[in-house]
């Protein structure tokens, strides 16, 4: 893909930082319209995060042009909206290679650039980070400026507000910068974005008080009354009271897109000592109308016609993973008034649109709070309810605690639907979700399941939300093999697998999705073959036959071999005594990069080509 860079004449001066720092402050305006042109022509050509950009491409202009980066070291929340900073940074050319594999990360990283401070992917680090770098900063005496930059969205999280507290409380000389467009990925939700929505029409507020300021700033012997004037209208009509309670010196809110008001306010706040907050007000999507009108819709987008009022039409095809467990939420709400769905603010990925439709009144979003949503859940399953909780496999890590503590340990009957488990693709190694498997297997009293299709995973779910414990039903990001979906729904027997076919020599034992590709291989290698459907309780009897008839154990999974399904296989052979060859196929030990799923399973050799050659290789040894 070609963008012809010279019809943005001052973008294409702009190779670093500090060719944008060369300009007069009058050139940003126009900076910051071809940054946006650049950015529109180049995501609507390659796909990628694209509403979250747009609306932050004053803020970054701005921040570039006051702060000396990289010395100067800016944190970005999540990095949805980083691309515009990407192609400040060197990396203007290489745009068009997002989320590709062997191209740009598709969030600040690290090891990319050094600019990039903070390897992101998840949301709510940034302010802790900064405050670090703050502490770092005071002891190093350089005077190096940390900013942090998070949105309302972000900033719902308990992680944010225990780093607020901490910053308060410290008084590092640090800033953090709320960017607030009322959105996340889905809408956001929670007293606290409801508070600063209002905020949209608060001009009444911003006008007072800076009228009131010019009025009196030639009078000193009031200066007193009137700051205790400002800080009652501030209690009565705006968020600042929150942030100042909690230490910080709160400005705004002003508009994030006017770009020479935010080079003013930063440079007046650069030199101002101890913790700084300033509230921007942004719109995501800023600048192109569909993305506009359509955030949620346009905040990750496949190759389109910019022309065009809308993203392509997707061709019918057969339902997600995720639409199977949307559907089968509504089934089941349909008999069970006591279901009660939550999620940690991923409606629409986690396939709950209907279901938040339909039935209101059992449909919980608890903002970006995963911690809370899960103990919420306990609390539910206390009194009778019957939650299910719909999380990405990579964001449980972050209710682990709550899960072993508020859940596994009262034996509470808590399901938990873990979407984008295995290979995710696209978003890298922050949210391959290559490790559930592990860190869910060494708790007590839970059930692991990992359906090999879609019918199988919906039985599953019926088979958690009955068994009055808790469970976990670990399936992956996209379409399966298309089975053939039962309407009705099943107790499947707890820890039995499903033995499919029966060879010689080789034992191929499955655990979820990779079904598709180890049946074929074993059908190509004359070998029997199970889907063994649990992970725990683990089925022995089908393991203890398996090392008994054949001379080769293979275990196919994934997730990361180190302590997966293969190793509850191998506990199994060392409880009985049982001496058998054993391979475990899965994730290797290392954090996958991102690129297309079918990519990354050749790479990792789990498709069926792979999973072949990893066994012949084994035997040959």
């Amino acid at each position: 893909m070609t963008i012809n860079i010279n019809k943005y004449p001052l973008l294409r001066l702009i190779n670093e930082p500090e060719d944008l720092r060369s300009m007069p402050v009058a050139e940003l305006p126009a900076v910051a319209h071809e940054l946006r042109q650049y950015l529109l022509a180049c995501v609507s050509q390659s796909s990628g995060h694209f509403a979250s950009g747009l609306g932050a491409v004053e803020l970054t202009v701005a921040l570039h042009y006051v702060y000396n980066t990289p010395f100067d070291q800016i944190i970005w929340d999540v990095g949805h909206q980083a691309y515009p900073h990407k192609i400040l940074t060197g990396r203007r050319e290489q745009i068009h290679t997002i989320r590709q594999l062997n191209g740009l990360h598709p969030f600040p990283w690290r090891e990319e650039s050094e600019y990039d401070t903070l390897s992101v992917g998840h949301s709510s680090t940034s302010i802790s980070a900064a405050l670090g770098i703050a502490i770092a900063a005071e002891q190093e005496k350089k005077n190096r400026q940390a900013v942090a930059i998070i949105g309302d969205g972000a900033i719902t999280a308990g992680m944010a507000f225990e780093a607020l507290n901490h910053a308060g409380d410290l008084k590092k000389n640090m800033l953090v910068i709320l960017n607030d467009n009322d959105m996340s990925i889905s809408e956001n939700v929670g007293a606290l974005n409801q508070h600063l929505a209002k905020l949209l029409s608060g001009s009444v507020y911003t006008s007072f008080r800076e009228g009131g300021k010019k009025i009196l700033s030639g009078l000193p012997p009031i200066k007193e009354l009137a700051s205790k004037a400002e800080e009652h209208l501030k209690g009565m009509i705006a968020p600042g009271t929150i942030f100042e309670e909690l230490g910080f010196n709160y400005i705004g809110p002003i508009d994030g897109h006017d770009v020479q008001g935010l080079v003013e306010t930063l440079k007046n706040m650069r030199s101002l000592k101890g913790p700084q907050f300033l509230h921007i007000i942004t719109k995501k999507g800023k600048g192109y109308h569909p993305a506009e009108q359509d955030p949620i819709g346009y905040h990750a987008v496949p190759k389109f016609d910019l022309t065009k009022s809308e993203l392509p039409s997707k061709k019918p095809q057969s339902p997600t993973y995720s639409q199977i467990f949307g559907q089968w939420l509504c089934d089941i709400a349909k008999q069970d008034p006591k279901l009660m769905a939550i999620t940690p603010a991923m409606r629409e990925g986690s396939g709950m649109v209907k279901f938040s439709r339909e039935y209101p009144k059992q449909y919980f979003d608890t903002a970006i709070a995963e911690q809370h949503a899960v103990t919420l859940a306990a609390g539910m399953a206390i009194q009778g309810l019957k939650p299910v909780v719909a999380i990405y496999s990579t964001f449980l890590q972050r209710g682990y605690d709550q899960l072993i503590h508020d859940v596994a340990l009262q034996n509470l009957p808590v399901l938990f639907a873990v979407d984008r488990a295995g290979i995710v693709g696209a978003d890298g190694p922050t949210h391959q979700g290559t490790f559930d498997i592990s860190y869910l297997r060494c708790i007590p009293n839970l059930i692991i399941m990992t359906p090999s299709d879609e019918n199988e995973c919906r039985q599953m779910l019926n088979t958690g939300y009955q068994a009055n414990q808790p469970a976990v039903v670990r399936y992956p990001r996209g379409q399966g093999p298309q089975a053939t979906i039962d309407s009705n729904m099943a107790v499947l027997p707890i820890g039995q697998a499903n033995k499919k076919m029966t060879g010689e020599h080789i034992a191929l034992l499955n655990f979820g999705h990779l079904g598709q590709f180890a049946e074929r291989a074993a059908q190509t290698l004359n070998a029997s073959y199970w889907d063994m459907r649990f992970v725990k309780p683990i089925d022995e009897q089908a393991i203890i036959e398996a090392a008994s008839q054949h001379k080769v154990i293979v275990t196919i999974e994934d997730n990361c071999v180190q302590g997966g399904a293969g190793s509850a296989v191998l506990e199994v052979l060392a409880k009985n005594k049982l001496a058998c060859q054993v391979l475990q196929i899965g994730v290797p030990d290392e954090f996958v990069k991102h690129g297309t799923q079918a990519e990354l399973y050749q790479i990792l050799q789990l498709d069926e080509a792979g999973i072949i050659q990893q066994i012949n290789r084994f035997i040959q040894a």
